[in-house]
């Protein structure tokens, strides 16, 4: 299952994800990993949640970020959310292939795995594949 929080840069999507984060390791019996570019939220998220910086890895573009994503639920089966920030900034605002994405996404993570992915964007400038994963 793949759920969108969408919004235009400073609206607030980071502290929600954060507020999901840090509730989902309050509640959750899985792993939970989250995924962003600079480790920016270091300090803000519960110590038990898996932090990946992407640029360690030197991740960019769709079909990397989808292999990256791939490899890491296949090393760790007891996952069950991943939180992914900031993905049009790690896909070179590549708004054009989202749709695509979050389709492969969905058809990898089926009904175990709750998958939150950042998009930072109007509603209305999102291409009509995007909308129904809102």
């Amino acid at each position: 299952m793949v759920e969108l929080v969408v919004g235009k840069k400073g609206s607030g999507k980071t502290k929600k994800m954060v507020d999901m984060i840090n509730t989902a390791a309050q509640t959750s019996h899985g792993n939970i990993v989250c995924i962003e570019r600079n480790m920016k939220l270091t300090y803000d998220i519960d110590h038990s949640v898996r932090l990946i910086d992407v640029e360690e890895y030197r991740i960019e573009g769709y079909d990397m970020l989808y292999g990256f994503i791939s490899g890491v639920l296949a090393g760790n089966y007891d996952i069950q959310e991943v939180y992914i920030d900031g993905t049009l900034r790690v896909t070179n605002y590549d708004i054009e292939g989202l749709g695509g994405f979050l389709d492969k996404l969905d058809a990898l993570t089926d009904e175990s795995i709750k998958m939150v992915v950042t998009i930072s964007a109007d509603e209305a400038e999102l291409p009509p594949e995007v909308m129904k994963h809102i």
